[in-house]
C-alpha cells in the first residue's frame, strides 16, 4: 500500500503569524511606514512558496479539485450573500449609531480604484490570494502541525484554534487594521466563519467565492450610500 509522504515545513505557517504579532511591537512611528505594513502579508507569501516547493499535491489538499467547484459556488455564494449583506447593516447602521465614522471609506485605496477594475476582477483577485494564504496554508498547517505534534487533543479543540488564530492573524494584517480602522474587526467573524466552512468541507472554492461575493455586496452597496 502506498502512502503519502509527510508534509514538509508545516511549522512554516507560524511565520506570518509571528511576523504579525511583532509589527505590533514596533514603534508607532514605524508602523506608519506602507512597507513595513506589508511586511507580514510578504512573509506569508514567501513562506507559502517555500512551503509548496517541497510538498506535492497541493490543489488536492487545498480543497481545489475541479469536481468541487459545484459545492464551492453554492455554499459560498449563500454565505457571501448572508455575510454581505449583515456587515453592510453593521457598516451603515450600527458602526455610526454606536459614533464611529464610517466616512473614511471614501479615502480608502479600493474606493480610489475605478469600479470597472473592482468589480469583479481585482475583488476575486485578492480573495483568491487571500484566502489561498490565509485559509489554504496557514488555517491548512496549523492543522496539520496540531495532528503531528499533539494528536490526542480532541478534534473540535484543535480546530477551534487553528480557525480562531487564523481569523485574528487575518483580521489584524496591519494593512487591514491601517485602511480599515476600527472595521478591521469585522474580518474576525469572517474569518471563524470561512475557516469553519473550509474545515467543515475541505473544499476552498467555498471561502473563495464567498469572500469574494461578500466584499462584492459590500463595495457595491457602501460605495453607492457614500457616493
Amino acid at each position: 500500500m502506498n502512502h503519502a509522504p509527510p508534509e514538509r515545513l508545516a511549522w512554516s505557517a507560524w511565520l506570518p503569524v509571528i511576523a504579525t504579532t511583532l509589527f505590533y511591537a514596533l514603534p508607532s512611528d514605524l508602523q506608519s511606514h506602507r512597507t513595513l505594513q506589508f511586511f507580514p502579508q510578504a512573509v506569508a507569501y514567501a513562506a507559502l512558496a517555500v512551503w509548496a516547493a517541497r510538498n506535492s499535491d497541493i490543489t488536492a489538499g487545498f480543497g481545489l479539485r475541479p469536481a468541487q467547484l459545484g459545492q464551492g459556488l453554492r455554499w459560498g455564494t449563500a454565505t457571501g450573500l448572508i455575510l454581505g449583506t449583515a456587515n453592510v447593516g453593521i457598516i451603515l447602521w450600527m458602526v455610526p449609531w454606536l459614533g464611529y465614522d464610517i466616512a473614511f471609506l471614501r479615502e480608502t485605496p479600493h474606493a480610489q480604484i475605478p469600479t470597472v477594475v473592482m468589480l469583479p476582477w481585482f475583488i476575486v483577485l485578492i480573495a483568491v490570494l487571500v484566502e489561498v494564504n490565509f485559509r489554504g496554508f496557514l488555517l491548512g498547517r496549523l492543522l496539520v502541525l496540531a495532528e503531528q505534534m499533539a494528536p490526542t487533543l480532541p478534534a473540535p479543540l484543535v480546530s477551534g484554534l487553528a480557525i480562531g488564530t487564523t481569523a485574528l492573524t487575518f483580521s489584524f494584517d496591519p494593512f487591514m487594521v491601517v485602511t480599515f480602522r476600527h472595521l478591521h474587526w469585522i474580518a474576525v467573524w469572517d474569518g471563524l466563519i470561512w475557516g469553519l466552512l473550509w474545515v467543515r468541507l475541505r473544499n476552498l472554492y467555498v471561502p473563495i467565492i464567498a469572500h469574494a461575493v461578500e466584499v462584492m455586496v459590500m463595495y457595491s452597496i457602501i460605495k453607492t450610500v457614500l457616493a
